[in-house]
């Protein structure tokens, strides 16, 4: 099926825009209502006067039931495709994402916590490749060798790792419960 959406073309199959029944695009390409009378225009395609940017969203919705939004479009836009189009599945998800955002912002800035952890330069691939799920790498510092191991220097190393803190619904904060992974170590004199 060729639709022409403000001008731009997509392509697409007539089993992708029959996944939702009620929307607009099954009721145009697959059932072919006779009130839904749409122009076509000099190639065949289905001439849809929407903006060309906001309905790539919303065919890959129903292309894989999944919705992304890159940064420059508006979540606003897509919900005003979904609407237009009667796609009611992808009108609560988005409607949903915006709740969430809005939810987001309102708590204020997010916080962080912080760790700092000490390891020996053998011990750095492994340590920064095994960290908790959500502790991300901010900064590595060399603190210099504190001893020797046989005929070489080990090179000591201060790793700083943080975390978005998750606030509750109530306002409470509440510290993660997977700590980062800190190796205790005795220091040789």
């Amino acid at each position: 099926v060729r639709l022409n959406v403000g001008g731009t073309y997509f392509v697409t199959t007539r089993q992708t825009l029959g996944r939702e029944p009620k929307s607009f695009l099954c009721r145009l390409c697959c059932q072919e209502d006779p009130e839904l009378d749409s122009d076509k225009d000099e190639t065949g395609a289905y001439l849809i006067d929407r903006d060309p940017t906001y309905f790539g969203p919303i065919l890959n919705y129903l292309r894989h039931g999944k919705l992304i939004i890159t940064k420059e479009l508006a979540e606003e836009g897509v919900l005003e495709e979904a609407e237009f189009y009667n796609i009611a599945s992808l009108v609560r998800l988005v409607k949903e994402r915006i709740r969430d955002n809005e939810n987001r912002t309102s708590q204020g800035p997010v916080k962080h916590v912080y760790r700092v952890l000490q390891c020996q330069e053998e011990e750095l691939t492994q340590m920064v490749s095994t960290m908790s799920d959500g502790w991300k790498f901010e900064q590595l510092i060399s603190i210099g060798s504190s001893y020797n191991y046989g005929n070489e220097d080990q090179a000591e190393f201060l790793c700083v790792v943080s975390r978005e803190l998750n606030n509750s619904t109530n306002g409470i904060v509440i510290e993660p419960s997977e700590k980062a992974k800190v190796r205790n170590r005795v220091t040789r004199i």
